[in-house]
């Protein structure tokens, strides 16, 4: 027998909010509890120790036992429902991550519902065929994005594409690291893991950059099931081994020379099931040949194969710049990271607050950076290299999205009495915003909701969300959002607002005169607010003592000029625009003397 570590990790909505008080008791098969903890402030407990199966068992192709020891978890916190794990597995010499999900109670819920995960046996020792499918290169332009894209979130069926089950949305990175810890073993050698993960990648990668399901008409982009994609179980434990990989390596993929698409890396175990792709358990006898991940990768798929990179990530404004940032270091990076941990720091207070100056990397930018890495378990060394950026990054976006949702919901002021209007497909006007929002806000605590563009208008993806929030309210899946679907709308609304202590807004300096305030959204840059606002990159920069021309998702600038128009396109609604710039409904209902909320297509609006 060996040993191996288990931390939980408890939080909602995503990582955006920690949830500290959680209990969580381990117990062995026989049902003895072995430790009973509380999580702390970051929602972490201490690490504990557990005994595991040798680890020379996972290294055995010929083992067909199970190489590791598995424990139940249970989670408990009030006003939360209850969730158990069964068959957590822990390895011989590894540290496992358990993330722990907890969904609100709905208002009036009087007993909590006890969520059930079954991790079950990793992909590597099954039996079942793997023969996926994906488009010839010859055929795949026409389906194609133009980039290669990292979505984030990404959405995952849970079962074989045609078959009713739930989709999950979950960060890319969140993804990659879950299906890794399903397909093979923690354990493995650091080249073959590598070479593991970069196939895991690339096959997702293609998916969406083909639009394979989309263009078929389904609302996912990727399945879970092994016959057609790879394997992903929801809420399983990952590996510390594994995840620090994927943090470094997310955003790079697979593909031949020449080529923009991501190469289509099937691959199989290799022993119990063989196919014509990569062999996950050969991946192991080449790393032990001293076979570096590229050179296991050609091995197997076409001998020009490379390993590409891409910065665009959905709702990430800054990619790693290329230098490690350390104590000493100065510059605009530095100021990037110093923003985002400050930030964060409200939702992880044990995150020091950093007093350094602007740019300049100094030991409280260092005592920042340590904490957050011992937080979200990277090297707590105090540097800032791509694994610890990427990290930072996703994290920032995560509690920025809160916030921004938070404040849009004051904004819309929501009250405790739903709506009385009946909404389906071509409804439009200010309820559907309401929908729309309150849809997007569960989403942030239930994954198998969509989030929505708040555009008013009840389309596709607006049905497809109230559909998927009817079955899992058990409410008849009609996509017509009537009495009943209102009501609990409200109630699973008012039930995270009331269980869910969300941080308070930091305090924002009043703008100057002859300025206003706007929030910069994914997409922006310098020129193209200067160009919509009338006004000069230099006149923007001066006022918010920028030095360069980086923007961060979330930032609020201050905008030369106390008046700017905006010619009214299609899907423009008052409550969207008082959004986008900054300002409110009834101060644009001022400025242009309207008496109602109506606005008209060509429609030219004075906005401050």
């Amino acid at each position: 027998m060996g040993k191996g570590n288990l931390i939980i990790q408890a939080a909602a909505a995503g990582d955006a909010l920690p949830l500290a008080g959680v209990r969580v008791r381990i117990a062995s098969q026989q049902g003895k509890v072995l430790y009973d903890l509380t999580t702390d402030e970051s929602g972490q407990t201490e690490p504990v120790s557990l005994e595991a199966a040798d680890r020379s068992l996972s290294l055995d192709p010929g083992y067909t036992g199970r190489p590791y020891s598995t424990y139940d978890i249970t989670a408990l916190r009030e006003g939360f429902n209850e969730l158990h794990i069964a068959d957590a597995q822990i390895f011989d010499g590894e540290t496992a991550i358990q993330p722990v999900q907890l969904i609100p109670l709905a208002q009036n819920q009087t007993r909590p519902l006890r969520e059930e995960i079954l991790i079950g046996r990793h992909a590597v020792a099954m039996t079942t065929p793997r023969n996926p499918a994906a488009p010839a290169v010859s055929t795949i332009m026409p389906l194609t994005l133009r980039q290669v894209i990292i979505p984030n979130p990404i959405t995952v069926h849970l079962g074989r594409p045609s078959a009713y089950a739930q989709n999950v949305q979950v960060s890319f990175p969140d993804y990659v690291k879950n299906v890794a810890s399903s397909e093979i073993y923690p354990t493995w050698p650091q080249a073959s893991l590598e070479a593991n993960i970069y196939a895991i990648i690339t096959f997702a990668l293609n998916r969406v950059f083909t639009q394979w399901y989309r263009s078929q008409g389904y609302n996912f982009d990727i399945t879970n099931s092994t016959a057609y994609d790879q394997y992903f179980v929801y809420g399983r434990t990952i590996y510390e081994s594994i995840s620090r990989i994927v943090d470094t390596v997310f955003n790079r993929y697979v593909r031949r020379a020449g080529q923009l698409a991501p190469f289509f890396t099937s691959f199989c175990s290799g022993t119990t099931v063989t196919c014509a792709g990569m062999s996950q358990w050969g991946t192991v006898t080449l790393a032990n040949q001293g076979r570096s991940a590229l050179q296991i990768l050609r091995h197997y798929y076409p001998s020009d194969v490379e390993i590409s990179q891409t910065n665009i990530i959905t709702g990430i404004v800054i990619s790693f710049p290329g230098t490690t940032l350390q104590l000493g270091s100065t510059g605009l990076a530095v100021q990037t990271i110093q923003t985002y941990l400050n930030r964060i720091r409200r939702n992880y207070p044990a995150i020091p607050q950093i007093t350094d100056d602007p740019g300049v990397f100094g030991a409280t930018t260092q005592a920042a950076v340590r904490q957050f890495q011992s937080v979200f378990n990277l090297s707590p060394d105090g540097v800032v290299g791509q694994a610890t950026w990427n990290r930072i990054s996703f994290i920032y976006v995560a509690v920025a999205r809160l916030a921004n949702l938070d404040s849009e919901g004051t904004a819309l002021g929501i009250g405790t009495v739903p709506p009385s209007a009946i909404l389906r497909v071509g409804s439009s006007g200010v309820d559907v915003i309401t929908l729309q929002y309150i849809l997007t806000f569960i989403s942030e605590f239930y994954p198998g909701i969509p989030g929505l563009t708040q555009d008013g208008i009840f389309g596709s993806a607006t049905a497809q969300a109230v559909i998927a929030f009817q079955n899992m309210r058990g409410l008849n899946a009609d996509a017509i959002v009537g009495p009943m679907t209102w009501n609990a709308l409200y109630s699973t609304y008012w039930g995270i607002r009331n269980n869910v202590t969300l941080p308070p807004p930091g305090p924002t300096p009043p703008p100057p005169a002859g300025s206003f305030e706007y929030t910069v959204r994914a997409g922006d840059t310098l020129w193209l607010l200067a160009q919509r606002f009338g006004t000069t990159v230099d006149a923007i920069r001066s006022l918010n003592g920028l030095t360069g021309d980086t923007l961060l998702v979330g930032q609020v600038l201050r905008i030369p000029g106390a008046v700017t128009t905006h010619t009214v396109q299609a899907g423009d609604t008052l409550w969207l625009l008082a959004q986008r710039y900054g300002t409110t409904v009834d101060e644009i209902k001022r400025l242009n003397n309207l008496t109602s909320d109506m606005i008209l297509v060509g429609q030219v609006l004075k906005i401050q």
